[in-house]
């Protein structure tokens, strides 16, 4: 069942158009993977979703619910996560902090419920306990990006959208990370990350989409995607 449609969606910034039609679905319970190169217009597309910039036309359904001119904190509380591009932790904060400002932004969770949420993560992430009374600005990239995620996952997100999570860490963290994308989807909960590391990002999805200058220009199951040689040459790297 389809938890996130897309159709004839179309952003325009600073009288350049950036998406050019994009249709796209994302099913309950799956991680669907959106690949292409620098300047496809990822970030833009999550941003739309997300409501972060407004679309030029097209529409966005959410668990069957149009999104229409829904602001951006309403998406939010809808149970639609956005974890942008460059993590914009709070570094100041500390890293346990920086988590309760995610599930505090919502209403009805409790301390009780606080707790639990935080023991969850501190589960996930180990390192993230080790060091939940430092400053977030303190942690190294890799670890921030896991700040980040499970700031995300604070919020119990019926939808995480994820916006370059590989984007200047180690491989040995790059991995690190996706493997733990791979068992949320292996858990139930719904992804969408947009990556520039195709191959890698295709190889955790249940579906991958390519998107070139601002189109999908092909999408389909990710192990037929990786076996087409000439797709890879020329789409992928």
């Amino acid at each position: 069942m389809s938890l996130l449609s897309v159709r004839g969606l179309e952003v325009t910034l600073g009288g350049v158009q950036i998406l050019r039609g994009v249709d796209l679905e994302v099913d309950e319970g799956r991680l669907v993977s959106i690949v292409g190169a620098n300047g496809a217009g990822k970030t833009t597309l999550l941003r739309a979703l997300s409501r972060l910039v407004p679309p030029t036309r097209g529409e966005i359904r959410f668990g069957g619910t149009d999104l229409g001119a829904t602001d951006a904190f309403r998406v939010t509380r809808s149970g639609l996560i956005h974890v942008p591009q460059g993590r914009q932790i709070i570094p100041g904060l500390s890293v346990e902090d920086n988590l309760r400002i995610g599930a505090g932004s919502l209403p009805g969770v409790d301390e009780a419920e606080m707790q639990a949420r935080l023991e969850g993560e501190f589960a996930r992430f180990p390192v993230l306990r080790e060091r939940r009374r430092v400053p977030g600005g303190s942690l190294s990239g890799g670890e921030q990006q896991m700040l980040a995620v499970s700031r995300a996952l604070m919020m119990k997100p019926r939808l995480l959208l994820l916006d370059e999570p590989s984007l200047g860490l180690a491989p040995q963290i790059v991995s690190a990370i996706f493997a733990t994308l791979r068992t949320l989807s292996a858990s139930g909960m719904t992804v969408l990350l947009v990556e520039q590391a195709a191959i890698m990002a295709l190889r955790i999805a249940d579906y991958g989409y390519v998107l070139q200058n601002g189109r999908i220009v092909l999408s389909g199951l990710p192990a037929e995607l990786l076996e087409d040689r000439a797709l890879v040459s020329r789409y992928l790297g």
